[in-house]
């Protein structure tokens, strides 16, 4: 079956940054299959943060990350990767890989604070 691992969660400082990685396997195709990556703070919704296509030439952010985080993969690997950059508090939240198809990660926790 498919399993998804992320991890690269912790603490970090305001304006730091920080790099997740989702490694997947149990895919057929993994390259043929667009990822994605959700977050949900306490208290809040899941919302998604970003989405890559199967060959990484089209990405889509949220508002919220736009401009500061970066989406990407390496196929060969089975991974993809999320670099976060100028990091705030409100980006605290556990952080969850996703396929297309449904499959989900177990998540990470990322929490911005000094």
């Amino acid at each position: 079956q498919v399993q998804l691992v992320e991890s690269g969660g912790g603490l970090v400082q305001p304006g730091g940054s920080g790099r997740l990685s989702c490694t997947a396997s149990g895919f057929t195709e993994f390259s043929s299959v667009v990822m994605l990556w959700y977050r949900q703070a306490p208290g809040k919704e899941r919302e998604l943060v970003a989405s890559i296509t199967w060959d990484g030439r089209n990405t889509n952010y949220g508002d919220s990350v736009q401009g500061r985080f970066t989406i990407s993969r390496v196929n060969a690997k089975n991974t993809v990767y999320l670099q976060m950059d100028d990091l705030k508090p409100e980006d605290t939240a556990v952080y969850y890989c996703a396929s297309a198809y449904g499959h989900w990660g177990q998540g990470t926790q990322v929490t911005v604070s000094s």
